[in-house]
């Protein structure tokens, strides 16, 4: 028996089974007179000469025998010996051309002849039972290639039949239970009815019982019930019917060893079911073991094998998998390849085409998304198509294959604009959903992607028109929940009168605040909706939609912990938490607009601590389940089930429980909840904390002191200006070092005044009456703000107008920046558990593989251990001092060095990368460093990180607030404090930067202290005024206590 695999739900392609096919489904022939084989037949054959009684009777069961063999084996001479076979016995004329497969002519020569067959073998007679099989079979087949549902309803209907006349103890019995159970569990993939697989698995459990131990058949028996037991795990959710579904799998590939015909199915078969088994409790094992047991089947099957097509999709199917999982392009890259081999063996006229196609194009979709080659997506536009005139009306395939188009549609359209896709792809949708009545169990999900569609139509149809006649369609059918309701179309004036009062702002409002923590995407999105269209109608709604979508944004990312797919949530979020904080300033509730912007704002980096957190306070087995419990949401959001609602609430019960025991643990109790501002003022107890914020709707700094209220200055600038100032400047560091070093100079003094009188003067003056001068400040910058230097604005003027001596920011105060609020806090509670003494590490690769020589490294590194001297000399010594460098100054060298120290100088080439921000990288001498490794890190109380390297904090370039970059990596990997550079830095004038800053770090304690790092680098730039160039004095900035 084997299992193919076909692709047809919108988004996420899951694998579909077929029970033992013939074509696809269909390999029930092999129990229609299984008693006897091809060779048996022929030796009865052989003794039934021209004119014996049973002469005919022996020519049909060769027949018959001949055809399964077929069927199993795929040999087509098997085929046409069998019609030749079927000639004879019936002494009829009976053409064919069988070379690929039976023509439908043939078949619907063959199901007449049977007809026939049945009518001369009325109700008492002793081959009625064989003849309603015959018939029964032949339907199916004839349904396997033309789609044409009837075909299967009467092919059940004479299965029964043909099982009531074998009775217990009927020789037969057996293949008659496997023939109708087959049936049934077919007929349930195309309509959904749940109480046909019931059905069928109670069948399979009788018909298992008549296959003991020894068996010729059990094993077949066995990987029936495996497939029917999976189907109904993945509409019901009960993780016993997939458990039992793998050991009973894992019995039948027991019966089949190497060399058996099955073995190749058996492999693909248990590899499936662990592969869902993993998509609900995330087991990596389970996955990988998967892939493995797929490539094994498919090296069971040589390009002339008949099941080669299919098994190469399984794998491709895996693959992709485990590329959503892990994010790496090389699998999907596979898995494409593969598709297109499995397409070219599904020649014109294969049964398999259709959903080959659509396979492909679901794996270019997805490979689009990653990289944004448009010709992906074109390409998968055009597969799609085809697949679909595959598909004709009538078909069972025709309403996935029109969703799989409509969607890529709906992606395309979301790259171009271009409204004839939005308006094909809602036409499409429609005419998929005729296809899917009330209580089938894909309708709900058809239902959910065609409201998708919606928001867009709104966003480009003036008048209403597309919303108004299909959204009020759908309202009208009583069918789509709320929470799958386009908000813009709520609060949207063109629909207020005729909406019901169930679909009215307030209401929704506030069921989407009493959601569980199982959030959807689409719950996402909807409320995203929301307040974007209640900014852009000015509701008064708009303030808790920004807080409902944020609420929204964590608990659904947290859901998607161990996801690839986690930062692209993020990514979709990028501007939310600045709007949100720009609306909490507007209606004058500053409090609030901390709060929003700390929950919005590296969102990704909090979500990893959080989970540090829980497993540091002995929450393992917590933290566990509810990664468990995670994966099941997921699967449960992405496959749509008969009682996908009532699963999805069983499921948020349960992860409710985990959330409320988790924040009974010490330091966990705002897990998954906002921090209050009380908490978050903590942050600036050794000096305010400014947040500088850039939204489409607002500029605006908030001073946070330790003890009032927040202070609001409005900023006379819009965010369109502060990206074109943020572009000029990044313009202007891409070129340091040019021949014409002096323009250079003057136009970076420009966007510094620029930046001076519009931002950050108009701060300076705001905490003149809070803070003392000279004292620390701390920047918390958004948006495009994020890449300008706040630290290096003033006038850069000798005196003013009236003859006033100017000073820049530096002159007034010592600037420090953080990420979150909540990061300088965890630092600050952060100590050194360590009394023993100071431990210090100097590493420096000068000459990297794959990179260009850095000539003053070692220099640096003297240097650096020239200053840290005087602590050497203490009796008894408080600091240890190790250097690693050139062959040592490797990947597992550094992770090595920093296990045992908590001190670190870093000199080395920065490898940002701004389109994979986790790909960014230290470039060491056996090869890169990257962000995802140092998130991987499990360092012992780290203090103290100078990364003398470029561009170590520059980040994601579509998502700057998630503060992706190397510096705030060690950050939040548990350094207090670090030391990073903002652009290129000069190799040649960086040892003395080094040199300033370590001898005013060291004062007479004999100790290092990390929370002098700022003031250190602060006096050391000072110092270093007249002999470095202006860009080099700016280029290091200090994070953290």
């Amino acid at each position: 028996m084997r299992r193919l695999t076909v692709s047809w739900v919108s988004r996420q392609p899951i694998a579909l089974l077929g029970l033992d096919l013939p074509l696809a489904f269909f390999a029930l022939l092999r129990y229609n007179n299984m008693a006897h084989g091809v060779e048996q037949c022929r030796a009865a054959l052989q003794e039934c000469p021209p004119g014996h009684p049973r002469r005919s009777a022996c020519l049909s069961n060769l027949a018959s025998s001949l055809r399964n063999s077929f069927q199993q084996r795929g040999i087509p001479s098997d085929l046409d010996e069998s019609i030749e076979l079927h000639r004879a016995a019936l002494a009829l004329p009976f053409g064919t051309d069988s070379s690929n497969g039976v023509s439908p002519s043939d078949l619907n020569e063959s199901i007449e002849l049977l007809r026939v067959a049945l009518a001369l073998r009325p109700l008492g007679h002793s081959r009625r039972s064989s003849s309603l099989n015959n018939l029964a079979i032949s339907l199916g087949y004839r349904f396997q290639q033309q789609g044409v549902l009837s075909d299967l309803d009467e092919s059940i209907e004479l299965l029964r039949a043909a099982l009531a006349l074998r009775p217990p103890g009927h020789h037969h019995r057996y293949s008659s239970l496997n023939n109708l159970a087959i049936s049934l569990g077919y007929r349930f993939q195309q309509r959904g009815v749940l109480p046909d697989l019931n059905e069928s698995i109670e069948l399979l459990r009788i018909a298992l019982m008549l296959c003991p131990p020894g068996h010729s058949d059990r094993s077949s028996s066995l990987n029936n019930l495996a497939i029917s037991l999976e189907y109904r795990f993945r509409q019901r959710g009960v993780l016993s019917d997939l458990d039992e579904s793998i050991e009973l799998h894992r019995a039948a590939l027991a019966l089949r060893p190497p060399g058996h015909s099955h073995r190749s199915a058996s492999l693909s078969n248990l590899a499936i079911s662990l592969r869902d088994r993993f998509q609900q409790q995330g087991v990596l094992p389970d996955l990988d073991e998967s892939i493995e047991l797929h490539r094994a089947a498919l090296a069971l099957c040589p390009p002339s094998h008949s099941d080669r097509s299919s098994s190469l999709n399984n794998l491709a199917i895996s693959l992709r998998y485990r590329f959503q999982q892990r994010g790496l392009l090389s699998d999907l890259d596979e898995s494409i390849e593969l598709h297109r081999a499995a397409l070219t063996l599904c020649h014109p006229g294969h049964y398999d085409r259709s959903s080959s196609l659509n396979n492909l194009a679901v794996s270019l979709r997805d490979r689009f998304q990653q990289r944004g080659v448009l010709s992906d997506l074109n390409e998968a536009v055009e597969l799609n198509r085809a697949a679909c005139m595959l598909c004709p009306p009538g078909h069972s395939d025709r309403s996935s294959s029109l969703h799989n188009l409509a969607n890529t549609l709906q992606a395309r359209f979301q790259r171009q604009l271009i409204l004839s896709d939005l308006d094909e792809s809602i036409e499409l949708h429609r005419a998929a959903l005729v296809f899917l009545p009330p209580g089938h169990s894909e309708r709900r999900k058809s239902l959910n992607d065609l409201a998708i569609c919606l928001p867009s139509a709104l966003e480009t149809d003036s008048t209403g028109r597309i919303c108004s006649v299909t959204w009020m369609s759908l309202l009208s059918s009583i069918e789509l929940p709320w929470r799958f309701v386009p908000l813009a179309t709520v609060i949207d004036p063109r629909f207020s009168t005729i909406l019901p009062s169930a679909f009215k702002p307030d209401s929704i409002g506030m069921v989407y605040h009493r959601l569980s923590h199982a959030v959807s995407r689409s719950d996402f999105r909807a409320a995203k909706s929301w307040a974007a269209s209640a900014e852009q109608l000015k509701h008064n709604s708009a303030l808790i939609a920004y807080q409902t979508t944020l609420k929204f944004l964590d608990e659904h990312v947290a859901v998607l912990a161990s996801s690839p797919h986690h930062f692209d949530v993020v990514r979709e979020a990028s501007s939310l938490a600045m709007d949100a904080f720009s609306c909490s300033v507007r209606h004058g509730v500053l409090t609030t607009a901390v709060e929003l912007v700390e929950r919005g704002r590296a969102v990704f980096w909090t979500q990893m601590v959080r989970f540090r957190t829980l497993s540091a306070s002995g929450g393992e087995a917590l933290e566990k389940e509810f990664m468990q419990l995670s994966f099941r949401l997921r699967h449960t959001f992405k496959v749509p089930t008969e009682d996908q609602s009532l699963h999805i609430q069983q499921l948020a019960v349960q992860l409710d429980d985990v959330i409320s025991r988790i924040r009974m643990l010490p330091g966990l109790s705002r897990f998954l909840l906002p921090q209050l501002f009380s908490d978050l003022q903590r942050a600036a107890e050794g000096g305010p904390v400014i947040i500088v914020n850039a939204s489409q709707y607002s500029c605006d700094a908030l001073i946070i002191p330790s003890a009032h209220d927040p202070v609001h200055v409005s900023l006379d600038i819009t965010r369109a200006e502060v990206s074109e100032l943020s572009s000029e400047f990044q313009s202007l560091t891409e070129c340091v070092g040019s021949s014409d070093h002096q323009l250079e100079s003057n136009k970076m003094i420009g966007v510094l005044r620029t930046l001076w009188h519009r931002v950050v003067n108009p701060v300076v003056q705001a905490l003149g009456g809070l803070v003392r001068p000279h004292s620390r400040i701390w920047w918390c910058p958004t948006a495009e703000f994020t890449l300008l230097p706040l630290h290096a604005a003033g006038p850069y003027e000798g005196k003013s107008h009236d003859g006033k001596k100017n000073h820049n920011l530096s002159h007034f105060y010592i600037s420090s920046y953080i990420p979150t609020l909540a990061e300088l806090i965890r630092a600050r509670q952060q100590v050194s558990r360590d009394t023993t003494g100071q431990h210090f590490v100097a590493i420096g690769q000068a000459n990297p593989d794959g990179a260009k020589l850095l000539r003053c490294v070692a220099t640096e590194l003297s240097v650096v251990s020239q200053c840290l001297s005087p602590l050497l000399s203490f009796t008894p010594p408080t600091l240890s001092f190790t250097q690693l460098a050139d062959n040592d100054a490797t990947v597992r060298g550094v992770f090595d060095a920093l296990s045992q120290n908590q001190w670190l100088h870093l000199a080395c080439h920065g490898m940002p990368n701004r389109k994979q921000p986790f790909e960014s990288s230290f470039a060491m001498r056996d090869g890169p460093l990257t962000i995802r490794e140092i998130m991987r890190s499990d360092w012992q109380n780290p203090e103290f990180a100078f990364l003398s390297a470029c561009h170590t904090t520059v980040g994601d370039e579509l998502s700057p607030d998630e503060a992706i970059h190397l510096a705030a990596a060690m950050q939040f990997s548990g350094f207090r404090s670090v030391i990073g550079s903002m652009w290129s830095v000069d190799d040649n004038v960086v040892a003395q930067i080094a040199s300033a800053f370590y001898k005013n770090l060291i004062d007479g304690s004999g100790r290092l202290e990390c929370t002098r790092a700022a003031v250190a680098l602060h006096k050391a730039v000072k110092t270093l005024r007249k002999g470095i160039p202006l860009e080099q004095r700016i280029v290091f900035i200090h994070i953290g206590v």
